[in-house]
């Protein structure tokens, strides 16, 4: 399977859904780094997130890249700090120019893709990107055209919906796997309502996401640290991320072409290979009766695709005002389920969808 790739709403780019994360593969040594990137551009790969671990990817990029800038994507971030070789982080504006220019002169670029608020999990955070005068540096940029489109990272959903509040971003940068969205690990911030909420109005707002941590710095991979007592694949947590509404891209780190490869992967990989259902056996009682669109309850015998049909009607719910044209647009729709409790029987998060169907077939008056 060739590369998909997903459109950002408010712009005509279209993102390849796996993009390439840079925090781990600083120590790979440059030879290394640049092959990583040329097989990734190779493969199709075309969004490249810069907040690194340390100052190494940067001139490794800017020489793999030579001649191809116009064929990626970069999303860079205002905040973060490699004066030192090392990641910092800092709101001082004085020392945001002079890493952004470094940044821009590393990457053999003059212009930014995605020009990223850093890093905001607090209220405060925000307010310190406001009153230090970096909030407007980055607008200023925009009306320049030297950052193509503001986005913001931040692993809290309540300071995202402040930014959304304002109508400043185009993406945003956010912490999407099983394990935060259920209340397990360090940035688990959110309850699993509030955090497909967020989903559901980036998407109805057209704010595209592009995901980090989808494996939990890699804790989800193994039994031993999984917080449910089971190893999921990357496989299962990047298709878990890829459905979630607004979704556009995963940004998996990898250390070399191998890990790459193995990544890479997941554009052939089976429909049971990607399947994360077997979530439905571990996730906490107040996510039970939540469709997550995993589509596990497939096939329907009468062709419904019913986690399609769940998430046009969620996020027209949530004012996606395109969310009903996608969904007159289905061959088959709510109301042409026969309530045989097919889907009910298979759904692991315990939906009553042929109730589901009845509500939906209500809203939608077909």
């Amino acid at each position: 399977m060739n590369m998909q790739y997903r459109k950002l709403p408010h712009g005509e780019e279209q993102i390849s859904i796996i993009g390439l994360g840079t925090s781990s593969i600083g120590t790979a040594g440059d030879q290394e780094i640049e092959a990583t990137v040329e097989l990734a551009m190779d493969s199709g790969v075309n969004f490249f997130d810069m907040a690194s671990a340390d100052a190494a990817p940067f001139p490794a990029y800017g020489r793999a890249m030579a001649g191809a800038r116009d064929k990626i994507y970069f999303q860079i971030h205002f905040g973060a700090d490699y004066h030192s070789g090392k990641y910092g982080w800092t709101t001082d504006l004085d020392t945001i120019k002079r890493s952004i220019d470094w940044q821009l002169s590393a990457l053999r670029t003059d212009y930014i893709d995605f020009g990223f608020l850093h890093c905001i999990d607090e209220e405060s955070d925000l307010h310190h990107v406001i009153d230090n005068g970096v909030l407007d540096y980055i607008q200023q940029l925009h009306q320049e055209g030297v950052v193509r489109h503001i986005g913001m990272s931040s692993h809290t959903p309540r300071v995202v919906n402040r930014i959304l509040d304002m109508d400043l971003i185009d993406l945003l940068m956010f912490s999407i796997n099983p394990g935060y969205d259920y209340h397990h690990g360090e940035f688990a911030i959110g309850d699993v309502d509030e955090r497909m909420a967020l989903y559901r109005r980036c998407a109805a707002e057209g704010v595209g996401i592009s995901v980090m941590k989808a494996f939990s710095g890699g804790q989800l991979l193994n039994a031993h640290t999984s917080p449910f007592g089971q190893a999921l694949t990357e496989y299962q947590c990047i298709q878990y991320a890829l459905d979630k509404p607004g979704v556009l891209t995963v940004l998996p780190g990898v250390r070399s072409q191998i890990d790459l490869q193995r990544i890479l992967g997941f554009l052939n990989a089976s429909p049971d290979e990607r399947d994360y259902s077997v979530l439905g056996t571990f996730a906490p009682a107040d996510a039970s009766g939540t469709c997550v669109y995993c589509n596990h309850c497939q096939p329907c015998p009468v062709g419904l695709d019913v986690g399609l049909i769940n998430k046009y009607y969620d996020l027209a719910r949530a004012g996606d005002e395109l969310a009903r044209g996608h969904y007159e647009k289905l061959e088959k729709k709510a109301g042409d389920c026969i309530s045989c409790g097919h889907c009910d029987q298979r759904c692991p998060f315990h939906v009553k969808q042929t109730g589901r169907m009845e509500e939906i077939r209500a809203y939608f008056n077909f």
